[in-house]
């Protein structure tokens, strides 16, 4: 009975490992790369705004979508991009991430010629991905909160993306526990997925950005 138990804590305790393993070495693989201050973030042609519900299931306003808003429209405001992809989930009906984030960015001042909705951004890897494969992007600005753009930036330069991450203000440490426990476990994740080598699951027509 006893060798049963001891291998499940055994292997209770390797996954709790590599789990802070895959989040030590995401952060410090990217932490030269993410930024808090516009003024100090390398200019770039565009912005990939990471899209997330605007409202929570009880009706609320979503503080993560309100703050990559405000940051997006900062980074524009400050002439550090010239264009914002707006990545999201729009599988289903009545919920469409990337015009919320349109109207949102509208709503801030940002011209909507200058905003490109990804409509097939379902994970961070397509989003990610996808801004170069659909979207002509070789090196872009991430925008989300800093937990996320550390995964982001670290998949896109994984993949040769000359990517950097400007952090969204986060939320409070109880309303983002939840988040930031499945975060460790998507850091996982995106390393299986690098070492598979996945891809996006939508491609389609690429959509180039005009030139300036």
């Amino acid at each position: 009975m006893k060798t049963p138990l001891i291998l499940a804590i055994a292997l209770f305790a390797l996954l709790i490992a590599i789990t802070l393993l895959a989040n030590w070495h995401t952060q410090r693989q990217t932490a030269a790369y993410l930024y808090d201050n516009a003024a100090q973030i390398p200019a770039h042609k565009a912005a990939l705004l990471l899209g997330t519900s605007p409202v929570l299931a009880d009706g609320r306003s979503n503080l993560y979508f309100t703050h990559r808003i405000r940051a997006a429209a900062e980074l524009y405001r400050a002439g550090k991009v010239r264009y914002i992809i707006a990545s999201g989930d729009n599988r289903k009906h009545g919920y469409n991430e990337p015009e919320a984030m349109k109207a949102a960015l509208v709503a801030q001042g940002i011209p909507a010629e200058k905003i490109v909705p990804d409509y097939a951004g379902i994970r961070t890897l397509d989003s990610v991905l996808r801004a170069r494969s659909i979207f002509g992007q070789d090196s872009y600005i991430v925008v989300s909160q800093k937990f996320h753009n550390e995964r982001a930036v670290y998949l896109a330069r994984a993949h040769g993306i000359d990517a950097y991450g400007y952090n969204a203000a986060d939320v409070d440490r109880y309303s983002g526990f939840k988040t930031e426990v499945r975060e460790y476990l998507a850091r996982v994740k995106m390393l299986l997925d690098l070492a598979v080598q996945k891809a996006p699951r939508h491609q389609g027509e690429p959509v180039r950005l005009p030139e300036d």
